[in-house]
């Protein structure tokens, strides 16, 4: 990933801001995929937007993986996280080639790849990576704004997430997105 071609860090505050709710709840987005004790993996968190509710959603015995490329959106998310009391997040900087993501290899249980794929120079390997992290049967949410990412790129993306070893799950509704849930098979 090129610097430039991702969100800039100082935007990420932007992203976490309350209204967002109205449109990306949380509760409603990616708590149907998870349980207490889960083992979940947020790519791109950013400053936490998902990640900090994902840690309530798995509680304490659950863990949470924050990946994210710039160490200013980790360094934004552990402060948040911590005025939240979350004690079960581990952040992980990613290369811009490699998520580097080896050691949780068959550990997680559900990925989330919200609004990230298309600012990927090698989206075969961030979803390869992400397959090889989850475990049998665990699932991934994938999420594309409809305002970068055309119908048909998103498509490609689907078709490519297919062929690298998922089964397509759901098609939940995102508001101002195109969004498919996959299981690993």
């Amino acid at each position: 990933m090129n610097k430039q071609d991702i969100c800039p860090w100082r935007q990420g505050a932007l992203l976490t801001l309350p209204i967002r709710k109205a449109f990306h709840d949380p509760g409603r987005i990616v708590g149907p995929y998870l349980s207490k004790g889960t083992t979940a993996m947020d790519i791109g968190s950013g400053m936490g937007y998902f990640t900090i509710p994902m840690s309530g959603f798995v509680g304490r015995y659950g863990n949470i993986i924050a990946v994210d490329l710039q160490p200013e959106m980790l360094k934004g998310l552990k402060a948040k996280a911590r005025r939240a009391g979350c004690e079960n997040i581990t952040y992980h900087q990613c290369d811009p080639d490699s998520l580097n993501i080896g050691q949780w290899s068959n550990l997680v249980d559900f990925v989330l790849i919200f609004m990230v794929l298309h600012e990927a120079p090698n989206p075969e390997r961030l979803i390869a990576e992400a397959h090889a992290a989850l475990k049998q049967g665990g699932k991934m949410l994938f999420t594309e704004p409809m305002s970068h990412v055309k119908k048909e790129e998103f498509q490609s993306s689907f078709s490519m997430i297919q062929e690298t070893g998922f089964d397509l799950i759901d098609r939940p509704k995102i508001d101002m997105c195109r969004s498919a849930a996959f299981q690993k098979r």
